[in-house]
């Protein structure tokens, strides 16, 4: 007997589809893949099986557990089921704990709930979940709080809760999109080991059919409210039959065309040993040891070339690129700009400079005031130029910018909240450009986005680098962005630079055991297709050509 079987789900809200007869089955001990873009359905799916749907939403159809069905219209019946028979993992940890409680509480809370059992029994249940999640209490107390642990702990602590009762069904969506490939690759064998030792279905949620073919048995595509398309996992590479799921294959492993640049070009940025500590906290009546973030970095960026700084999280990256910027002062060591000192100079030199190094952060919403108009967030940056244009030359130059990186000009008068996160992203390629630097630094700037929006963007950045003569230094846990964009690599650990290199060769022979991990930890399907291979005229291979 199935353990999900969804006939012919129709969902609106006042009066929108949302979900358009909707129809899927999973088994025991099975892994389903549920893949699209943005917007297409993927987590109103999730929320329509756990009886969670908005106010206003209307539902046909049917959804069983084990062949009875949900009482998807009473919220009590509902509650007795969420925890119990159906579990969820939500994409970002943080915001699914509660922080004013201890992770071994959050456990002991789901089963306490259904069950009834002392505290201290809870917490014994909760002790026993934590450990079959690589969270054991000899090394992770059940009296820490979610904001003492990494990332990837804190998305261990969330599957505890979903699995804490040992339910039929697991529902993770997109558990693992904002953590490093080697974390990613970390929970997603968890996901896998833990259906194989429960025998419960799992329901992985994603955008990334390079995740769903390392991880699942069968996949299920969805775009525009329904699914069209389900195949066996082995499809993936060998060729599926929709328009959706072959432009979402080409989108996971696009790679975008762009003149590949030798690295002769004059220095725009230097980076001479910087080093970056931390003061360690009071302990009783005493200081703790320094904590060493940046430890004699040396890079160039050349003028026309791209270089990728790739690692794990915690590494040291967005630290020393806080450094770079000057919006972090460094313990030792300095930063050139066009040939001219950057750190330590006087803050009108900065404010000159500043003008040719800008930056794009990796969350464009949480970097925007969103009670400007896109015109004011674009033109901010004018105050950094000697001489600054008129109400209405600048306005004709926002216009120009946003439509070089493809967007309209009627878009200067709307707000942040009214595009979506590739839109955003663009928006803030445009507040970068508006004061036609030199040097672009980028961090983290495509991970949040699915791959298909990822796809557009990593293309205009090339396109960018090829019309304006742009320098990037892109900053990213993924090794496929680091091969997308970048002529030369950096690949950094522990505060230090541990390999460096061409991109080609870096890709051909890794060196060091961080990159070959970081390689490692990539989606095979990804891997398969970041061969270092260049065609002859030096221009990097599109998804045609791999």
């Amino acid at each position: 007997m199935s353990v999900l079987a969804i006939d012919r789900l129709n969902v609106a809200i006042d009066g929108k589809p949302i979900l358009t007869a909707l129809s899927l089955t999973i088994e025991p001990g099975e892994i389903l893949g549920l893949v699209g873009v943005s917007g297409c359905g993927k987590s109103m799916t999730a929320l329509a099986i756990m009886g969670l749907l908005p106010e206003g939403a209307t539902v046909s159809g049917s959804i069983d557990l084990k062949g009875q069905p949900l009482p998807l219209t009473d919220d009590t019946a509902m509650q007795a089921i969420r925890g119990r028979d159906i579990g969820i993992v939500f994409q970002e940890p943080m915001t699914a704990l509660n922080p004013l409680m201890t992770i071994g509480d959050q456990v002991a809370e789901t089963v306490r709930l259904h069950t009834a059992v002392s505290q201290r029994e809870a917490l014994e249940v909760a002790r026993r979940t934590l450990a079959r999640v690589d969270l054991p209490e000899d090394r992770f107390p059940l009296t820490r709080y979610p904001h003492e642990l990494s990332g990837g702990q804190r998305q261990r602590v969330a599957i505890a809760v979903a699995i804490a009762l040992t339910p039929r069904l697991l529902i993770a969506d997109e558990p693992s999109t904002s953590l490093d490939v080697t974390t990613q690759s970390r929970i997603l064998d968890l996901l896998k080991r833990l259906v194989r030792e429960d025998g419960m279905a799992l329901i992985l949620i994603s955008h990334d059919l390079a995740v769903v073919a390392d991880t699942a048995d069968r996949v299920a595509v969805m775009d525009a409210c329904e699914i069209v398309e389900q195949a066996p996992v082995g499809r993936i590479a060998s060729g599926m039959a929709h328009p959706r799921s072959q432009r979402l294959l080409a989108d996971a492993v696009h790679l975008p065309r762009r003149q590949a640049r030798a690295g002769e070009g004059p220095p725009v940025l230097q980076v001479d040993g910087i080093v970056r500590d931390y003061p360690g906290s009071m302990r009783l009546f005493r200081r703790a040891p320094p904590t060493r973030a940046v430890d004699d970095v040396s890079l160039i960026v050349r003028a026309g070339e791209s270089v990728g700084l790739v690692g794990g999280s915690g590494c040291g990256k967005s630290t020393l690129l806080r450094t770079v910027l000057a919006l972090d002062r460094p313990t030792s060591g300095s930063v050139r700009v066009m040939g001219e000192p950057f750190t330590g100079a006087r803050r009108s030199e900065q404010k000159r400079l500043r003008r040719h190094i800008q930056m794009v952060f990796q969350d464009p919403y949480g970097s925007f005031d969103p009670r400007w108009r896109v015109e004011q967030l674009v033109s901010e940056n004018f105050h950094l130029l000697e001489v600054q244009p008129d109400a209405g030359e600048g306005r004709r130059r926002v216009e120009a910018m946003l439509e070089q990186v493809g967007l309209a000009a009627p878009d200067a008068d709307r707000h942040p909240h009214e595009f979506s996160g590739g839109q955003r992203q663009r928006i803030a390629l445009a507040r970068a450009l508006i004061t036609r630097p030199e040097i672009v630094v980028l961090d983290e700037a495509v991970s949040a986005l699915d791959v298909s929006t990822r796809a557009q963007i990593l293309a205009l950045l090339a396109d960018l680098s090829d019309r304006l003569g742009l320098s990037y230094l892109f900053a990213t846990h993924d090794m496929a962005m680091v091969r997308a964009i970048s002529d030369r690599v950096l690949v950094m650990e522990n505060g230090r630079i541990v390999e460096s290199g061409a991109t080609a060769d870096i890709f051909a022979n890794p060196a060091h055991a961080r990159t070959r991990a970081l390689l490692a930890a990539t989606p095979r399907l990804l891997r398969d297709s970041l061969a270092p291979d260049r065609s002859q005229d030096g221009v990097l291979p599109t998804v045609e050509t791999l």
